[in-house]
Order: structure tokens, then sequence, then C-alpha cells
């Protein structure tokens, strides 16, 4: 738990520093030697001369250092001799151009390097106890295109930037063009453990199935936490395939009005239409238990209209009968809602990615280049959280 804890707080620590003690730090945690090696021509050091090491390690401190741009990369190599000694790059050549930056970066994408080092590294975290995985929240944040844009239904033709919209927290509808951001979050450490990127006008629900079954591999997980965006039935079944429990609000304009006898949670009414309390779960059973006898409410006609039993009236419900409607814990418990409370831990991450760092400052096209580029904001996150731990736990030996 001492390194969850500190999880939450040191990419902020990180950003404190100068980047001259911030660089060292980030590059400590990770070994590019492998992904490197991909990248190399068939000479030994690239055709251009350029260590691929050096130049990947610049394409990474590019969102650390917030450049956005090719461009601006290169200047930064150029003027900032430190800079690019610290990414490992030669002195006594000229920095690399933006076309050989460019290059290395569409071959981080065509080999999908990005994808491959982002998935070691999660698994890392999870080695070293920084992810714990049994909790994850899920949701999508909109990504601005850096492209032309153009009618919806010409740019549904391409699968690249589309037009999208969303209500914000305060439910006002904001229209973007570009794609979406989707992420499946640890809430404990509030690090990335899978990611995709969709053209802005794919919808939430249909995304997250798959999230699910990519945080899953080789993760125990309890939990999924989403918000009513997600109130479709697949999502229940997804959660349920990998043996977890989906945590989601029902979005009630899915339905004119719940089943009879039932509350719009799930909970069932007794005869006398109160809703019954509940009183736990056996395995995929819930239990309702007569409100009068739980003193919930005074029924006129008491316990004895219902049940001979001094227990009052009981009713279980198998939560298989309709994933979607009944939940363990149930709806109305406090234990859902502090699970549900748990999401805001996506809604953070997503925050430090815009913020901090380059998610939402596109300069490049096309879907797979910009997957790439939310894959290297990610694995900023993931390696700054390794780093920090890493360095605590030298402090405190």
């Amino acid at each position: 738990m001492y390194i969850l804890q500190e999880s939450l707080f040191s990419f902020e620590e990180l950003q404190k520093l100068e980047s001259k003690e911030r660089l060292p730090i980030f590059f400590s945690s990770i070994d590019l030697r492998p992904y490197a090696k991909d990248l190399r021509n068939s000479s030994p050091r690239g055709a251009d001369g350029h260590c691929r090491q050096g130049i990947l390690r610049a394409l990474l401190a590019a969102p650390l250092e917030n450049i956005d741009t090719f461009t601006g990369l290169h200047h930064r190599l150029d003027v900032d001799l430190r800079f690019r000694y610290q990414c490992g790059l030669r002195l006594d050549r000229k920095a690399p151009s933006i076309a050989t930056l460019s290059r290395v970066f569409s071959e981080l994408t065509n080999k999908g390097l990005a994808k491959r080092l982002f998935e070691d590294l999660v698994a890392q975290c999870k080695q070293e106890g920084i992810i714990d995985g049994s909790h994850v929240a899920i949701d999508s944040a909109a990504i601005n295109a850096y492209e032309k844009k153009q009618p919806k239904r010409k740019s549904e033709l391409t699968g690249n930037a589309n037009w999208g919209a969303k209500f914000d927290s305060f439910g006002n509808k904001a229209k973007w063009f570009g794609y979406k951001l989707h992420l499946a979050v640890d809430t404990a450490s509030e690090l990335p453990m899978a990611l995709s990127v969709t053209p802005a006008h794919v919808n939430d629900g249909d995304m997250a199935p798959t999230l699910m079954e990519q945080v899953a591999t080789g993760t125990k997980v309890k939990f999924f936490m989403l918000d009513a965006g997600y109130d479709q039935l697949k999502n229940y079944e997804a959660a349920r395939n990998v043996k977890a429990q989906a945590i989601i609000p029902m979005n009630l304009r899915n339905e004119k009005e719940p089943p009879a006898g039932m509350t719009s949670s799930g909970t069932p009414c007794c005869s006398m239409g109160f809703a019954m309390t509940y009183w736990g779960a056996d395995g995929d059973q819930l239990k309702f238990r007569c409100p009068h006898a739980t003193g919930k409410v005074d029924c006129p006609l008491g316990m004895a209209a219902c049940s001979s039993s001094n227990y009052g009236m009981v009713v279980k419900v198998d939560t298989k009968s309709d994933l979607r409607r009944y939940s363990s814990p149930h709806r109305d418990t406090k234990r859902w809602k502090e699970l549900y409370n748990e999401r805001t831990s996506v809604e953070r991450c997503n925050s430090r990615l815009k913020r901090y760092l380059t998610a939402d400052a596109l300069h490049v096209w096309g879907i797979q280049k910009v997957t790439t580029h939310q894959y290297l904001n990610a694995i900023v996150l993931l390696a700054s959280a390794l780093a920090m731990a890493r360095q605590s736990k030298r402090a405190a030996a």
C-alpha cells in the first residue's frame, strides 16, 4: 500500500523537478534497448548514423517536456546540448533532422513498438506492486485532430478523424472533430492499463468489452467502474465473462418504467409496495427482507400479512437473471456508491495526459499515428511511476 499511495502523486512530484534532474530519473526506469534494436536498419547505427535508442528516448522525452511537434523536438535537441546528451545522442553530430524524427515515429507505428513498450511497462508496474488491477475504471476523452475537417459522412469512409459529441459534467453538449481516447485505469494508482483510439463518433459502450478483456489478461479484476453512458447489457456480460462485476449507474432513459414489483434500482417491493431491505449476498443470490421487520418502514399490516415468521418475508434474486439490473454489491448500498466513486481515477488520468503531457496536442494525422502518440503519453505516466517508486524504495533502504 505504501507504493500504491506513492504512485498517486509521483508524476506531479516528477514534474516539479527541473528538466536536467527530471530526465535522468525518468530514463532510469526503462530499458529501451530491445525496442531500439527493432528500429535499426541493416546498418548497425542506421543509414543516417543516429542512434535509434537515442531518438526513441527523445520521442519519449518530448511529451514529458511538453514538446508536441517534431520541429519543436528538433529545435530542443539542436540548442540544448544537455538535453541531447541525456537522450543519449552524440554531441559531435548535428541533431536528428525533423525528417529523421518523423521517420522513426513512423517505424514505431508500423512495427507496433509503442504498444509493446506500454504493455511491458504495465506488466512491470504489476510486478512491483504499483498497479493492483483489482478495481478498474473505464472512460473516454475527446482528442482534437490535426487534420482537415470534413463532413461526417466523408470522414466515416476514411476511418480516421470524425465529428463527435459528448455531454460534460454540467450537462452541456460539446462537439469536436477528431478522436476518442478510450482508457482503462487502475483506480488505486490512477495509471493506464489499456487504451484504444477510435474516431470521435464511435460509441463508448462499443469499446468497453475489448478494454475489459485486455485488462483481465493476467490480472484478477473484481470490479469495473463506468459511467451511465456504458449502461448496455453487453458491458455487464463482458465483465461477467472475466469473473468481474460492472459498476454502472442505470441510464433511465433506456426504459420508461421498471418491471412490476421492482424499483428502478432493482430492489424488490413487498406486497404493500414498500422497497424491501437489502440483506447481503450469497454468491449470485441477493437477499432482501421485509422492510417492516428491519425497521425501515411502519407497515399498517405489520409482518403477519406477508409471513408467519418473526424474521419477516424474504425474497432472493439471482443476479444472473438480469445482469444489467442486479449487481453485487446491490445498487442502493453504501459499498456500491463507494466503488462507483473510484471512477474519478480515470478522469484524473485523462487530465494528466492532457494537462501535463501532449495527449490533446496532436501534430500527426491518421488513426495509427494518433494511437502511437497516445501510447507514448501513457508510457510517460507508467515510466514516471516506476522511476519514483524505485527512488522511494532506495531512499527507504
